[in-house]
């Protein structure tokens, strides 16, 4: 039958690709990638209190997806929401905060269970807040944003999408012949081909691909800021994704999401370390300005959360409340943290962190 825009694409191929997708190009584009994710490994040790990153980056993470599909929220207000109940979150911010549930709790499955259909149902359920499961209504199409004539229509049928999942999992599974990072793109592209959820589908296949990357130990947490890349070349990325469909296009496509892996991990490791200084220098300031509270754990803490609260430095035993409530103030006073009212609530925020975070400083 072929493509039609117009009809449903029932026919989408299954993987493997029939044809050679590692050829020259991709592997050596596989090599630089590899280099970059090493590179980021090694920096992400640099700092022994995972939580820094793991709190941070995929904040960053979340809001560059969630813009993807046009949900816009700021750094400062994820991160200000980030550890609390977020009923006072705008809907934006709510739906961003989410992506990074999903992202962080998917992370600490895939120790009893890897990357499916089943997993990534849950991260879709995560992503959505609601119980939603794999389709099976008709009528889904996608549209282009300036046009809006229907540029592609998924399959339909619920039982041709768990068919054509099946077949996608056992790909990722079975391939070992073709590198982890080819198999990631094309993982990508068949899970957005299939779309299996009425809605979710990128932000889901966004996060299993970090998900995939720490499942091979290409990376050891999900720290990975891929959605930057894809975000500053969003039209390229919906552009290959269609050509893939309509022209087999595989190797442009591939090596575009190769592209993307290798600059956001160098970009990603350039954040990490300047992390790390920072963390150093904040240290250093404590114990020369206020030595006689200062601890390692002080200092770290105001990292692992930026918007920092009382409680925090209870329930990270660093201190009981009264102490914890002097220590904070303690490093307002030495300019370190600013101190804000929040309703009845007081949060410390790390202002030199947000910056840092919240820079939009482009991967090179």
């Amino acid at each position: 039958m072929g493509f039609s825009p117009a009809k449903p694409f029932n026919d989408l191929p299954e993987l493997p690709p029939q044809l050679e997708i590692e050829t020259k190009p991709v592997l050596k584009a596989c090599i630089e990638a590899r280099a970059a994710l090493a590179e980021l490994k090694a920096a992400g040790q640099l700092i022994p209190n995972q939580a820094v990153l793991i709190n941070s980056i995929p904040i960053l993470e979340a809001q560059a997806s969630s813009e993807i599909e046009n949900i816009v929220t700021t750094t400062d207000r994820l991160f200000r929401f980030a550890n609390e109940n977020d009923n006072r979150a705008d809907p934006a911010t709510k739906e961003a905060l989410r992506y990074r549930k999903a992202l962080n709790e998917a992370f600490h499955m895939l120790k009893a269970r890897p990357v499916s259909t089943t997993l990534a149902i849950e991260v879709c359920r995560t992503i959505k807040g609601t119980e939603l499961d794999v389709r099976s209504t008709p009528g889904t199409a996608l549209m282009n944003d300036a046009t809006q004539k229907t540029i592609y229509m998924p399959p339909e049928g619920r039982d041709l999408l768990l068919r054509k999942l099946s077949n996608w999992e056992r790909y990722i599974h079975d391939a070992e012949d073709v590198d982890p990072l080819v198999r990631m793109a094309v993982m990508h592209y068949q899970f957005e081909a299939i779309h299996p959820f009425t809605d979710g589908n990128g932000r889901t296949g966004r996060v299993l691909n970090i998900l995939f990357l720490v499942e091979k130990e290409l990376i050891e947490i999900p720290v990975l800021y891929l959605s930057r890349y894809i975000i500053l070349n969003k039209a390229d990325y919906y552009r290959l994704l269609l050509q893939v469909t309509t022209h087999g296009q595989w190797e442009e496509w591939i090596l575009f999401m190769l592209e993307a892996v290798r600059t956001t991990a160098q970009w990603t490791t350039s954040k990490v370390r300047a992390i790390r200084g920072l963390i150093d220098r904040t240290a250093e300031k404590i114990r020369n300005q206020r030595p006689k509270i200062y601890s390692r754990e002080l200092a770290e803490i105001v990292f692992v959360q930026p918007y920092c609260r009382i409680g925090d430095l209870v329930e990270a035993n660093i201190a009981k409340r009264q102490s914890a409530s002097v220590y904070l103030k303690a490093l307002t006073q030495i300019g370190i943290l600013e101190e804000r009212e929040v309703g009845r609530e007081k949060l410390f925020i790390n202002p030199e962190l947000l910056q840092l975070l919240s820079e939009p400083s482009r991967p090179t």
